[in-house]
């Protein structure tokens, strides 16, 4: 089997912290890199003390705090845009905080993954990787996440569009698209989904498995192999392509 070997190589993780993006960190520690964690938690710093990385608390729509933590962590060869906001924007809501959270998760989702990216490009040359955390819901819709949805088919919309940009300069770009995985996040939003339908979490996150080919609930170790797959010589000639990890779920 070929294992991907990432010594000595500069990966930076947004969204580290916790979740899939820890899970992609530590698989990349495992692999030799040489990890630079970027998360708006706080708790980021306990995980790299762990992991031995390097690690940045900022908003990743902060353009300041961006251009500070890249220019500490210093040149890359890999940039993993996995930080993002999950939330409810039903459309029958007008009140004042469905609207503020609507914008915040594209503020996020859209232009936090385009402000980091701007920055890390800065600091990579040719040979470099860039992989978006799109989701299955980049791909088709669930109603309630109006938000969501469109803030990640908007990073597939982005990752094609800066596969074709970057090409000339040696620097490929791919989105992974995550399904159901046992994250705070995806679990808050099941609460909040079941809630609205009057059931159970675990009778929907039931109903939800058996829609997949493959039963069972995704940990985030899950996901993982396939960043290790794109950023690595093994996926020297795949850009702009978007990748499903969903155990089947969605109509690929």
């Amino acid at each position: 089997m070929l294992t991907p070997e990432f010594a000595g190589a500069r990966v930076l993780i947004t969204g580290a912290g916790r979740g899939i993006g820890l899970g992609i960190a530590e698989a990349f520690a495992a692999a030799g890199a040489q990890l630079h964690l970027l998360d708006q938690d706080p708790c980021v710093r306990a995980e790299a003390v762990r992991l031995g990385a390097q690690a940045y608390v900022a908003d990743i729509t902060d353009a300041a705090a961006v251009a500070a933590a890249l220019e500490q962590a210093g040149a890359l060869d890999v940039l993993i845009n996995n930080a993002g906001l999950e939330r409810l924007t039903p459309l029958d809501a007008c009140d004042d905080d469905t609207l503020q959270v609507f914008r915040r998760v594209v503020e996020i989702n859209v232009i936090g993954t385009d402000l980091v990216t701007r920055h890390a490009l800065q600091r990579m040359g040719a040979g470099g990787c860039i992989i978006n955390t799109a989701s299955i819901w980049g791909r088709i819709a669930e109603p309630l996440f109006g938000a969501y949805v469109a803030s990640k088919h908007a990073v597939i919309g982005l990752t094609k569009t800066w596969a074709r940009e970057l090409g000339s300069r040696g620097i490929r770009v791919n989105a992974v698209c995550p399904g159901w995985v046992r994250t705070p996040s995806a679990m808050a939003s099941l609460s909040r989904m079941a809630e609205r339908a009057a059931r159970s979490d675990d009778d929907l996150l039931a109903a939800i498995v058996a829609g997949q080919a493959l039963g069972g609930l995704m940990e985030p170790a899950d996901v993982a192999g396939p960043y290790l797959f794109l950023a690595s010589e093994l996926a020297a000639s795949i850009t702009g392509q978007t990748l499903g990890i969903d155990r089947g779920e969605a109509p690929w």
